[in-house]
């Protein structure tokens, strides 16, 4: 059933006619996609030893975003990197609401997300997040009232998250961007089109089948299947389609193609003007849905779900065309590109984060991570 995916129509409708040209991918995964992550990111270690060396600070990076904490190399707030946007910026970020929750267990969070959500003109359905976390984890859809009440009864107590508008625009890219502090204008360096793992019944299979029916399924159904659980033997009507993931994540089962073609003068202007009102945000991958390709080369008709920092990487790397050569040469370039931007931010007199400051910051969110909901 792979042709009937939802994976498919997406990437008929949203994939650019030229890559029909391509040579295709021997194989539905790119043989180093799932990789061990010490093995896989080992030379990426030893390539920010080697500028952290040559910059004299391993820590260096913070300073790419001066304004958000470790410059986004870890333990950032969503919020804070939000609400750094200026007017022109918040037309084009999705709708949020902040929260903490309460610090005992009989506290009534469910009211309190209610106001907050009146306050910033929010309805359901919402996708509730950690403030801090990454790789998607602790993010859910909620529907109602039950099902946001159940995820803040799970959630840690006295800690952040957030609540944002569903957008339901069918596109999801991200796009990386940088601007050295001393340039008029930043650049698109990378894109990532995002494409959603899932099956269309035919009313005899069940899902479990249509999953092994499909390559790309196939080879990361274990990823899917133990989230599935019982889900994984119903049998969907013909014609329905289930998604079988919300987040966009390539290790969740999600397709990302390499998508810098479709870069034009429009989306990078577009992109730089969001970016100069975030105030000294110079380096970011930002994740956003839009309406159509050409809505995107256009510059318009897309809403952005957040900005990543310093620790963030071109996820385009794991298009499964991508070779390893060229996966290694895109990260090395970006992450080179966070040290030049620190040791420019330095001369300024700026300081980088402590290492001892950037370990605990890394614990902490390992900590809360362990803790959040699980994601859908």
């Amino acid at each position: 059933m792979s042709e009937t995916s939802l994976a498919t129509t997406l990437r008929a409708r949203f994939m650019p006619a030229s890559w029909s040209r391509r040579k295709p991918s021997a194989s539905p995964v790119s043989f180093f996609e799932f990789w061990p992550g010490w093995l896989f990111y080992a030379p990426v270690v030893l390539f920010w030893i080697f500028n952290a060396i040559k910059y004299r600070s391993i820590t260096l990076p913070s300073l790419a975003n001066p304004r958000i904490d470790a410059g986004g190399i870890c333990g950032e707030s969503k919020n804070d990197i939000l609400a750094l946007a200026g007017p022109f910026a918040r037309l084009w970020i999705a709708d949020y609401a902040e929260l903490t929750t309460s610090g005992h267990n009989d506290a009534n969070d469910l009211a309190l997300a209610k106001i907050a959500m009146a306050e910033a003109h929010l309805s359901y359905p919402l996708v509730a997040k950690p403030d801090m976390s990454c790789n998607g984890v602790g993010v859910r859809i909620v529907r109602d009232d039950a099902e946001l009440a159940a995820y803040l009864a799970a959630f840690p107590r006295a800690t952040r998250l957030q609540l944002q508008t569903l957008v339901t625009k069918p596109g999801e890219a991200g796009i990386f961007y940088i601007r050295r502090p001393d340039e008029a204008t930043g650049r698109i360096t990378s894109v990532t089109l995002k494409y959603p793992p899932a099956v269309t019944g035919d009313g005899v299979q069940n899902i479990r089948a249509l999953i092994n029916a499909d390559p790309r399924l196939r080879a990361v159904a274990k990823l899917l299947l133990p989230k599935l659980a019982a889900k994984a033997e119903r049998i969907p009507p013909p014609g329905e389609t289930v998604q079988l993931v919300f987040v966009g994540n390539h290790c969740r089962g999600s397709i990302f193609k390499d998508g810098l073609e479709i870069v034009t003068p429009c989306l990078t202007a577009r992109i730089d003007a969001i970016a100069k009102d975030m105030p000294d945000l110079y380096f970011s991958r930002i994740d956003l849905r839009y309406d159509s390709l050409d809505d995107l080369r256009a510059g318009q008709n897309f809403k952005i779900i957040e900005f990543n920092g310093s620790g963030s990487e071109a996820t385009n790397i794991w298009d499964p065309a991508m070779s390893i050569r060229k996966a290694y040469q895109t990260q090395f370039f970006h992450y080179g590109e966070s040290f030049k931007i620190g040791a420019i931010m330095r001369a300024k007199g700026l300081k980088a984060i402590g290492l001892s400051r950037l370990f605990s910051l890394w614990r902490y969110q390992k900590r809360l991570m362990a803790l959040y909901p699980a994601n859908d």
